[in-house]
């Protein structure tokens, strides 16, 4: 389906770091956009979003909420991820990634939109199997589903990491590491949300994975 077509889209993860910019891209381009979150009160969103009240760990929180749309956009994550932080991963993220499936499939969307993590990896290990085991899941589950795998997103307050990009530009170009530098490269907040925007526009057939050589290209 060409970009012309108006989705009406689901997006959990709404009031985060990705999920404010993407929400605020998604209205640009056209598309009805509901959100699931915690309190309507204090969700700061634009007033052209349909907000939802619910438990992005509960599927049958929002579930309902979900018919009629045509994607669901999972933006559920543990803030700041560490490697110290493996209970957090199992507790939000992969129990909020399983409660999204479940209602998408319950109410019958065609498109699910995973935010994930670049993979294979040789640090945070249990971020990056928590990450793989929800992919293979919603696979497995028969979903259209685009699997968007950035390492690190550079925007306001995640800047650090600007400091190794001499590193990273010195690692691209050895052919024997190459390979995993690109993999585990910067992308920008723009270029995420441009992709995941994309992704919503042009549903695949079974499953498909953008990695970051494709985000570094979205915009």
């Amino acid at each position: 389906m060409g970009t012309s077509t108006r989705r009406r889209v689901f997006v959990t993860g709404a009031t985060g770091y990705l999920g404010r910019a993407l929400v605020t891209e998604l209205l640009a381009r056209g598309h009805a956009v509901r959100t699931l979150v915690r309190s309507v009160e204090r969700a700061q969103l634009p007033r052209a979003v349909e907000l939802v009240e619910g438990d992005a760990l509960v599927a049958g929180s929002f579930a309902e909420h979900l018919r009629g749309c045509d994607t669901l956009v999972q933006l559920v994550g543990t803030p700041k991820p560490a490697p110290w932080k493996g209970a957090e991963f199992h507790r939000v993220d992969r129990a909020s990634a399983l409660a999204s499936l479940g209602a998408a499939l319950s109410a019958s969307v065609a498109h699910y939109v995973y935010l994930s993590v670049a993979q294979p990896a040789p640090v945070m290990h249990a971020y990056v199997a928590v990450r793989a085991e929800c992919e293979a899941r919603i696979a497995a589950s028969g979903i259209a589903a685009t699997f968007v795998r950035p390492w690190y997103v550079i925007g306001p307050g995640h800047r650090w990491p600007m400091a190794l990009a001499p590193l990273y530009a010195v690692l691209e170009r050895v052919p024997a590491a190459r390979a995993s530098a690109v993999r585990l490269g910067l992308v920008r907040l723009d270029q995420v949300v441009a992709a995941l925007a994309h992704a919503v526009e042009h549903p695949p057939h079974g499953t498909r994975v953008v990695e970051t050589a494709e985000l570094r290209a979205s915009r």
